[in-house]
Protein backbone atom coordinates (compact mmCIF):
# COMPACT_ATOMS: atom_id res chain seq x y z
CA UNK A 1 0.00 0.00 0.00
CA UNK A 2 1.29 3.31 -0.92
CA UNK A 3 1.20 6.05 1.45
CA UNK A 4 0.59 9.51 -0.29
CA UNK A 5 1.96 11.57 2.59
CA UNK A 6 5.36 10.47 1.44
CA UNK A 7 4.84 12.84 -1.57
CA UNK A 8 3.27 15.38 -0.57
CA UNK A 9 5.69 18.61 -1.15
CA UNK A 10 7.95 17.16 -3.38
CA UNK A 11 8.91 17.45 -6.90
CA UNK A 12 10.26 15.78 -10.04
CA UNK A 13 11.54 15.56 -13.64
CA UNK A 14 10.61 13.41 -16.57
CA UNK A 15 13.03 12.64 -19.43
CA UNK A 16 11.66 10.68 -22.46
CA UNK A 17 13.53 9.22 -25.25
CA UNK A 18 11.98 7.53 -28.11
CA UNK A 19 8.93 7.39 -29.20
CA UNK A 20 5.65 8.80 -29.10
CA UNK A 21 4.66 5.79 -27.03
CA UNK A 22 6.80 6.52 -24.49
CA UNK A 23 5.65 10.56 -24.54
CA UNK A 24 2.49 9.19 -23.64
CA UNK A 25 3.52 6.96 -20.97
CA UNK A 26 5.79 9.58 -19.48
CA UNK A 27 3.03 12.05 -19.43
CA UNK A 28 0.12 9.02 -17.95
CA UNK A 29 3.18 8.79 -15.06
CA UNK A 30 3.38 12.25 -14.39
CA UNK A 31 -0.26 12.24 -13.66
CA UNK A 32 -0.10 9.85 -11.48
CA UNK A 33 2.30 11.49 -9.47
CA UNK A 34 0.91 13.91 -9.62
CA UNK A 35 -2.13 13.26 -8.51
CA UNK A 36 -0.42 11.46 -5.28
CA UNK A 37 0.86 14.67 -4.63
CA UNK A 38 4.15 15.41 -6.82
CA UNK A 39 4.61 18.39 -8.29
CA UNK A 40 6.84 18.93 -11.54
CA UNK A 41 10.00 20.83 -10.98
CA UNK A 42 10.89 24.19 -12.32
CA UNK A 43 13.66 24.26 -14.25
CA UNK A 44 16.87 24.80 -12.25
CA UNK A 45 15.15 23.26 -9.36
CA UNK A 46 16.54 20.27 -7.66
CA UNK A 47 14.24 17.24 -8.04
CA UNK A 48 13.17 14.44 -5.67
CA UNK A 49 12.40 12.33 -8.30
CA UNK A 50 13.34 11.59 -11.81
CA UNK A 51 11.45 8.94 -13.73
CA UNK A 52 13.32 8.35 -17.44
CA UNK A 53 11.53 6.47 -20.01
CA UNK A 54 13.82 4.50 -22.33
CA UNK A 55 14.18 3.66 -25.85
CA UNK A 56 16.17 0.60 -26.97
CA UNK A 57 15.41 0.69 -30.69
CA UNK A 58 18.91 0.88 -31.39
CA UNK A 59 22.93 0.86 -29.86
CA UNK A 60 22.88 4.25 -30.33
CA UNK A 61 19.48 4.87 -28.13
CA UNK A 62 21.06 2.82 -25.51
CA UNK A 63 24.16 5.07 -25.07
CA UNK A 64 22.05 7.81 -25.30
CA UNK A 65 19.48 6.51 -22.26
CA UNK A 66 22.57 5.71 -20.59
CA UNK A 67 23.83 9.74 -21.20
CA UNK A 68 20.62 10.78 -19.92
CA UNK A 69 20.27 8.45 -16.47
CA UNK A 70 24.30 10.17 -16.12
CA UNK A 71 23.11 13.53 -16.90
CA UNK A 72 20.06 13.41 -14.36
CA UNK A 73 22.15 12.05 -11.78
CA UNK A 74 24.38 14.63 -11.87
CA UNK A 75 21.91 17.73 -12.07
CA UNK A 76 19.64 16.34 -9.39
CA UNK A 77 21.88 14.89 -6.59
CA UNK A 78 20.48 13.17 -3.83
CA UNK A 79 16.69 12.63 -6.30
CA UNK A 80 15.31 8.81 -5.83
CA UNK A 81 15.61 7.97 -10.04
CA UNK A 82 13.50 5.58 -11.29
CA UNK A 83 14.38 4.47 -15.31
CA UNK A 84 11.32 2.45 -17.37
CA UNK A 85 10.96 1.94 -21.14
CA UNK A 86 12.11 -0.46 -23.74
CA UNK A 87 15.62 -0.35 -22.89
CA UNK A 88 14.82 -1.05 -18.79
CA UNK A 89 12.93 -3.92 -20.66
CA UNK A 90 15.79 -5.08 -22.15
CA UNK A 91 18.91 -4.58 -20.00
CA UNK A 92 17.17 -4.26 -16.09
CA UNK A 93 20.82 -5.26 -14.44
CA UNK A 94 22.65 -2.75 -17.00
CA UNK A 95 20.69 -0.04 -15.88
CA UNK A 96 20.04 -0.60 -12.49
CA UNK A 97 24.25 -0.71 -11.90
CA UNK A 98 24.38 2.67 -13.31
CA UNK A 99 25.20 5.00 -10.60
CA UNK A 100 22.34 6.66 -9.03
CA UNK A 101 19.70 4.01 -10.36
CA UNK A 102 16.74 3.58 -7.60
CA UNK A 103 14.00 1.81 -9.64
CA UNK A 104 14.51 -0.04 -12.87
CA UNK A 105 10.45 -0.97 -13.71
CA UNK A 106 9.69 -3.13 -16.82
CA UNK A 107 6.64 -2.74 -19.38
CA UNK A 108 3.97 -4.29 -17.29
CA UNK A 109 5.03 -2.61 -13.66
CA UNK A 110 5.55 0.73 -14.92
CA UNK A 111 1.41 1.13 -14.70
CA UNK A 112 2.35 0.45 -10.87
CA UNK A 113 4.54 3.34 -9.97
CA UNK A 114 3.52 4.15 -6.64
CA UNK A 115 3.36 0.93 -5.86
CA UNK A 116 7.26 1.08 -6.30
CA UNK A 117 8.38 3.58 -4.87
CA UNK A 118 7.77 3.17 -1.46
CA UNK A 119 9.75 5.57 0.62
CA UNK A 120 11.79 7.25 -1.63
CA UNK A 121 15.33 6.15 -0.18
CA UNK A 122 18.18 5.77 -2.16
CA UNK A 123 19.46 1.90 -2.93
CA UNK A 124 23.25 1.56 -3.76
CA UNK A 125 22.19 -0.91 -6.76
CA UNK A 126 18.49 -0.54 -8.67
CA UNK A 127 15.62 -2.65 -7.80
CA UNK A 128 14.84 -4.17 -10.41
CA UNK A 129 10.96 -5.20 -11.37
CA UNK A 130 10.39 -6.93 -14.74
CA UNK A 131 8.16 -9.36 -16.18
CA UNK A 132 9.42 -12.21 -19.43
CA UNK A 133 7.76 -10.22 -22.13
CA UNK A 134 5.97 -13.81 -23.01
CA UNK A 135 4.13 -13.51 -19.47
CA UNK A 136 2.79 -9.68 -19.63
CA UNK A 137 -0.85 -10.03 -19.85
CA UNK A 138 -1.98 -6.40 -19.36
CA UNK A 139 -2.18 -3.27 -21.07
CA UNK A 140 -1.73 0.06 -19.23
CA UNK A 141 -3.54 3.26 -21.61
CA UNK A 142 -1.62 6.02 -21.60
CA UNK A 143 -2.32 9.51 -23.19
CA UNK A 144 -0.45 12.76 -23.87
CA UNK A 145 -3.03 15.59 -23.54
CA UNK A 146 -1.63 18.71 -22.28
CA UNK A 147 1.96 17.61 -22.35
CA UNK A 148 2.43 18.39 -25.63
CA UNK A 149 1.41 20.29 -28.56
CA UNK A 150 -0.42 16.87 -29.82
CA UNK A 151 -2.32 14.52 -28.31
CA UNK A 152 -1.13 10.73 -28.17
CA UNK A 153 -3.06 8.13 -27.28
CA UNK A 154 -2.15 4.93 -26.62
CA UNK A 155 -3.59 1.82 -28.55
CA UNK A 156 -1.13 -0.62 -28.64
CA UNK A 157 2.46 -1.83 -27.10
CA UNK A 158 4.85 -2.65 -30.19
CA UNK A 159 5.42 -3.96 -32.99
CA UNK A 160 5.46 -7.74 -34.53
CA UNK A 161 7.64 -6.89 -37.64
CA UNK A 162 11.53 -7.59 -35.96
CA UNK A 163 13.13 -5.25 -38.48
CA UNK A 164 16.86 -6.54 -38.89
CA UNK A 165 17.92 -3.43 -36.64
CA UNK A 166 15.21 -3.09 -34.33
CA UNK A 167 15.05 -4.43 -30.78
CA UNK A 168 11.38 -3.43 -30.13
CA UNK A 169 9.21 -6.48 -30.55
CA UNK A 170 11.63 -7.92 -27.73
CA UNK A 171 11.10 -4.80 -25.40
CA UNK A 172 7.12 -4.57 -25.87
CA UNK A 173 4.41 -6.91 -26.16
CA UNK A 174 3.22 -7.91 -29.81
CA UNK A 175 1.11 -4.99 -31.74
CA UNK A 176 -2.44 -7.09 -31.09
CA UNK A 177 -2.65 -5.95 -27.84
CA UNK A 178 -4.98 -2.88 -28.34
CA UNK A 179 -6.57 -0.83 -25.63
CA UNK A 180 -9.96 -2.52 -24.08
CA UNK A 181 -10.93 0.45 -21.89
CA UNK A 182 -11.46 4.30 -22.80
CA UNK A 183 -9.54 6.62 -20.94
Amino acid sequence: MTDNQTFQDKTAVYYTLGCKLNFAETSTLGRMLQEAGVRTARKGEQADICVVNTCSVTEVADKKCRQAIHKLVRRHPGAFVVVTGCYAQLKPDTVAHIDGVDLVLGAEQKGDLLRYLGDLRKNTVGQVHTSPLKDIRTFAPSCSRGDRTRFFLKVQDGCDYFCSYCTIPMARAGAATAASKPL
